[in-house]
């Protein structure tokens, strides 16, 4: 089992930034990969950015450029820097790690919400 705890998030105005950390405890030792996914009202949940552990990132083609995902494997944390935020960046945005195995964990999420 694998327990994650998001922190950041809140409100910004567009253009401005915002880093979201989430720390993971428990079977650590079988995360294989970590990220953040997000969910707009009304939208499915989808992939914004993931990190494995060798530092290999993925970014969802809505993000390049903006965000940035990183990951302290000593510290057992993924990190989400999101500059150049837009309205339509609004959503809870949720860690995620996945095993080798596959299988998943969730955060409890965290709201962002981005003003015009």
């Amino acid at each position: 089992q694998v327990q994650l705890v998001e922190t950041g998030g809140g409100l910004v105005q567009a253009g401005g930034s915002l880093r979201l950390s989430c720390a993971a405890s428990g079977s650590i030792f079988s995360i294989a990969t970590m990220g953040w996914y997000r969910q707009a009202p009304g939208k499915p949940r989808e992939l914004v950015a993931d990190i494995t552990s060798g530092g290999r990132a993925y970014y969802a083609d809505s993000v390049k450029g903006r965000f940035t995902v990183s990951r302290d494997n000593a510290k057992n944390t993924v990190y989400l820097q999101m500059n150049s935020l837009k309205p339509e960046d609004t959503a809870v945005y949720y860690c995620n790690a996945r095993s080798y195995a596959l299988d998943s964990s969730w955060g409890q999420g965290t709201q962002v919400t981005v003003s015009s």
